[in-house]
Parts: C-alpha cells; sequence; structure tokens
C-alpha cells in the first residue's frame, strides 16, 4: 500500500513539505488541506502589491491546486477545515465544499501557521478596520482603498507588517499614524535602532507614536482613541500586533505545547505523536545562539522547516539545527536588518555581553554614492563568539547581515571576522568593510587597547555620584555645532600637545563622531599613563541617538543636555 500523507495548511511551509514528499516518493497518496482559497502564495508580498511596487496580483499566486495537481500529482482541497484530529484511528475530520468526511493518514504534517491577533476592544470589528494576513484579507483592504478613498489611517503595531503597510498606505496618498506599545519600533531591535527607523517614517510625513496603545476605535466618528486620551483622525485602521499559532486543532488532539506557546517538536521536527510532523509558525524551536526554546515565525524557516518534516516524514533522517531569526525590512529607502541576539536578548540570555558599533560607508568614501550603514556586533566577552548583528541603513545592509548570518551559524569569533576575506571593490566596500572594522573594535575592546562604553552606559555613568569627564576629540567646528555639556574638546591631532590640561585622577570617557578617533585618542593617552578610559563606541552618533530616545521618553536630565552652536 503507498504511504498516506495528509498535509494540513498550505503556504510556505505546508506547500514546501508536499512538494518535497512527492520527490521523495513518487507513488504516495499526498493531499492538501488548506482552510483558505489558495494553497500557496507569496504571504511576505502581500504590502507591496498594496503599495502597488508589485502591479500584477497574479505574480503573487505561487501554485494552484490544479498546478500541483500536474506537476507533483497532489490533491490539494483548498476552502477545506481540519475540525478533529483522532490519533488513535490516524484520521482528520474535515468540512469542505461538499461537506464532513474522514480522512486517513498514515503521516501527518500540521502546517497551519499562525492568524494575526486583532485585539478584543470596542470597535475593532468595524468595517474600517483590517488584518493582512492571507491574499482574501488583501482583496479587502484593496477594495476599501479603492472605494472609499480613506484620506488618514492608523496602523498599530510597530513591526514588520506594521511599517511595510505604514510605506503602503503613504505611496497610495493616505495620511498614516503608526501606533506602537513598546517603546520603539521595530522593538526586536536595539533601541537606537528602532529611533533610526522611526525618523525614516517621519521624514517621509508618517507619524509615529510609541509607548502607547489603543483602547477605541469610534465608528461613527472615525477615530482611534489612545490610551492617552488622545484621538487619532482614521478613515482606515490596521491592526498588526503580531501573530499568535494555530493550535486549536494541536490542542483538541492533546499534543504537547511548550513555554513559549508554540507547538513542541524534537530536532526531526516530529511532535509528540511520532506520526505526526510540524512546521512553520506554529512550532517553536531552538535558538542556534542562546540554546533556548523560542518562536521564529519567519517565511524562510518556516520554508526550510516544511521541506525537513516532508523528509521525516517519508523516512529520509534530517534534522533541523535551529533559527537564528535573520530579517530584514524595508522602509521607504532605508533597510534595517538583524541576525542571532539583540544586545538586550543577548543579557537577558545571560551573556557576559560586549557590543562594538560603526558608522561607516557602505563603500569606499571615494566613490560617489557611498552612504553611512550604522553596524552593530553583539559579543560574549569571555570568548569572543559572535552572538548577533544588527544593522540599518540606505544601501548594504543586507549584504552585511547575511554575512554574520553565516558567521553566527558557524559559530565564528571576532578574531576570525575580523579577518575574513569579504568581496572588495570600490562601487561595493572598502578595503577593510564594515564587518571587519566592526570586529577590529570589539577586538580593541576585549584586549584593552580601546575598551568600549555604549551610548547608553555613558548617559548613566554621567548621572552617577562620580560622572567621568567627556573628552571631546572632534574638531573644534564639530563641537560648536552639537556636544555633550561640561565636554572637554581637544581634537586628536592636538591631544599630545595638551596632555596638561587631561586629568589623571578621574575616568575619562573619550569619543568623536563615530569612534576611530576616539580610539586614536585612547591609544595615545594609553600609551602616556592614562589607564582609567574607555571610548565611545558608534561616538558622537550613537550618543544622540541614544539622547533622542531619552528626550523622547522624557528622561533626559539636565546632565545629558546636548549644547548646540
Amino acid at each position: 500500500m503507498p504511504l498516506r500523507l495528509l498535509v494540513i495548511g498550505g503556504v510556505a511551509g505546508g506547500a514546501t513539505a508536499a512538494a518535497r514528499a512527492r520527490r521523495l516518493d513518487e507513488h504516495a497518496e499526498i493531499t492538501i488541506l488548506e482552510r483558505g482559497p489558495y494553497v500557496s502564495y507569496a504571504n511576505c508580498g502581500l504590502p507591496y502589491f498594496i503599495a502597488r511596487q508589485i502591479e500584477e496580483r497574479e505574480r503573487l499566486l505561487l501554485a494552484t491546486p490544479e498546478s500541483f495537481a500536474r506537476r507533483y500529482r497532489i490533491c490539494v482541497k483548498v476552502q477545506t477545515e481540519a475540525l478533529e484530529l483522532d490519533r488513535a484511528g490516524q484520521r482528520v475530520r474535515i468540512h469542505g465544499p461538499d461537506g464532513d468526511e474522514w480522512l486517513p493518514y498514515d503521516r501527518l504534517i500540521l502546517g497551519q501557521g499562525g492568524l494575526p491577533v486583532r485585539p478584543p476592544l470596542p470597535g475593532s470589528d468595524a468595517p474600517h478596520v483590517f488584518t493582512l494576513w492571507s491574499v482574501p484579507d488583501m482583496d479587502r483592504l484593496d477594495a476599501f482603498i479603492a472605494t472609499h478613498r480613506p484620506a488618514t489611517a492608523v496602523v498599530v503595531g510597530g513591526g514588520f507588517i506594521g511599517l511595510e503597510m505604514a510605506e503602503a498606505f503613504h505611496e497610495r496618498g493616505i495620511a498614516t499614524t503608526v501606533v506602537e506599545m513598546l517603546p520603539t519600533v521595530m522593538s526586536l531591535m536595539d533601541p537606537e535602532f528602532g529611533v533610526q527607523v522611526a525618523r525614516e517614517l517621519e521624514g517621509h510625513q508618517v507619524h509615529v507614536l510609541t509607548d502607547t496603545g489603543v483602547q477605541a476605535v469610534h465608528t461613527a466618528e472615525r477615530e482611534v482613541e489612545l490610551t492617552t486620551g488622545v484621538r487619532l483622525p482614521a478613515d482606515l485602521v490596521l491592526f498588526a500586533t503580531g501573530v499568535r499559532p494555530e493550535l486549536t486543532l494541536a490542542r483538541q488532539a492533546g499534543l504537547e505545547i511548550g513555554a513559549s506557546g508554540g507547538l513542541v517538536v524534537n530536532e526531526f521536527l516530529q511532535t509528540s505523536d511520532p506520526n505526526i510532523y510540524a512546521a512553520g509558525d506554529m512550532i517553536e524551536v531552538e535558538h542556534l545562539v542562546s540554546g533556548r526554546r523560542a518562536r521564529v515565525p519567519l517565511a524562510g524557516p518556516a520554508n526550510r522547516q516544511g521541506r525537513i518534516a516532508a523528509s521525516n516524514a517519508m523516512g529520509v533522517p534530517m534534522p533541523y539545527g535551529g533559527a537564528l531569526g535573520t530579517s530584514v525590512v524595508k522602509i521607504f529607502g532605508a533597510t534595517a536588518g538583524m541576525t542571532g541576539l539583540s544586545e538586550r536578548a543577548a543579557r537577558a540570555a545571560g551573556f557576559d555581553v560586549g557590543v562594538a558599533i560603526v558608522h561607516a560607508n557602505h563603500h569606499a568614501k571615494y566613490y560617489p554614492g557611498a552612504r553611512e550603514l550604522s553596524l552593530k556586533l553583539v559579543y560574549d566577552r569571555t570568548n569572543a563568539r559572535l552572538l548577533g548583528g544588527q544593522a540599518f541603513g540606505h544601501a548594504g545592509v543586507d549584504k552585511r547581515i547575511d554575512v554574520l548570518a553565516m558567521a553566527l551559524l558557524g559559530r565564528m569569533t571576532l578574531h576570525e571576522l575580523a579577518q575574513v576575506d569579504l568581496s572588495y571593490a570600490p562601487p561595493y566596500s572598502s578595503a577593510n568593510d564594515p564587518v571587519n572594522v566592526a570586529a577590529f573594535v570589539g577586538e580593541n575592546d576585549l584586549a584593552g587597547y580601546s575598551p568600549n562604553i555604549t551610548a547608553s552606559q555613558l548617559a548613566d555613568a554621567l548621572q552617577s555620584s562620580a560622572p567621568p569627564l567627556v573628552l571631546d576629540v572632534r574638531n573644534p567646528d564639530e563641537y560648536l555645532a552639537a556636544h555633550i555639556q561640561g565636554a572637554l574638546n581637544i581634537p586628536v591631532d592636538d591631544v599630545r600637545a595638551r596632555l596638561s590640561e587631561i586629568p589623571r585622577d578621574r575616568a575619562i570617557a573619550v569619543h568623536c563622531k563615530s569612534g576611530f578617533r576616539g580610539h586614536l585618542a585612547a591609544r595615545i593617552l594609553r600609551q602616556h599613563g592614562y589607564t582609567n578610559l574607555v571610548n565611545l563606541t558608534g561616538g558622537w552618533t550613537s550618543f544622540a541617538l541614544e539622547c533622542s530616545e531619552r528626550q523622547r521618553k522624557g528622561q533626559l536630565t539636565p546632565q545629558l543636555q546636548c549644547i548646540t552652536g
């Protein structure tokens, strides 16, 4: 008898699993059940159709039941829901266009993904309130914009979908506000990157409100009421407040659910039932850096998990190593990306965290079109192992994040990153790529040549009972444009001649614009007997971002006031 494989859920994990299973077994009976009308589509492309950056809707539809049948001899049942899982009888009760029936299986793969969260607030079910997760969601939203021509929109949530949709609404001529309950948008990243993302949005007339939530949608008035009591005009409201795993069937069947809220699977993506496998947004996996179990609801891991789950279900052992959470998002002309652990996540995981930040040109400065790239490395101070990386800029971000993802997979150290040969020509990079340079900064920190202090740490130190002396080694015109209150300005080229002005009995924090001149000054001072000193990683650029965030929160104390010329 041919093996009977039943796959519940299409799109990323499920559709990939079914196609992989057919490649492994030409004779298996393979069936896909999909609750919606489309079995395989590019759900990550939905915001770009709303923005009309993708003009043809059909380009988002990757496969149909008919194409699955022709190419793979796979039976696809769309608009069919799995209602009950009988593990003992190895069968699933389904409801579809022809009514209810039981389908038997030898192996079952769950790829049901997740569902967008719509908070149960007054008015959240109004006709002008949307979520975006499927093609029908996209169609309804697009039709609403075309028919009603909304002038204002509120996007609730500042994560990936929220930011992409804010841009999409702006492109459709809708005045848009993003409301985020957490302190910064893109909260998976460290705050200084959320600040830069918010600036990019504001620079394109998308208003950003953080540290606030929504408590009601007033349908008649076309307004959204915030938790502060403020009301915003909102002809259109989009909730992008996260995704919860679809576990109704798994819970009913008694499959084990993990502490992170996802379905528990082993390294072969096998659930607590040996005949049932799972993939995608509904499962929890091992984070490759922290070693902790976590949900990583991203399309890339879901596709790979579908392939691996199918291999194991068909008797071809293939372990799944885990996920890094590598992600990237477009914000108008800018890009933000991350991989591995953020600084905040690394500290929460118990690592002895070091940080190196550079603000460097994405390619050779002398070649036309060079743009500044902010790059942050997070590392373990005990062994120099890379723990994560984040970047923001208008060019070259995805390249650096991909390099760091590979480094994380290989458990590379700063010393190896400092030496890796990356491609170089002036239009693409510099002889020392920003990745190399950031690794140099981390190495200098660990070796004690130029110990780092982060902008956040310096801000806290300046408010302590024994604040360090801030030595600003930028040029006088940079200092006059803006500087930290009380800072001593001695340009780096004058440090040797003006040592007598620099006290030896006080902690010193050196900084320049981005870190390099500060490093030079720190090396000069250390070789002249100064030992109690640190260099501000990321320099004035990072400190200004930190102060901007503290000012927004109302936490900018007199000690942190920046004097501007």
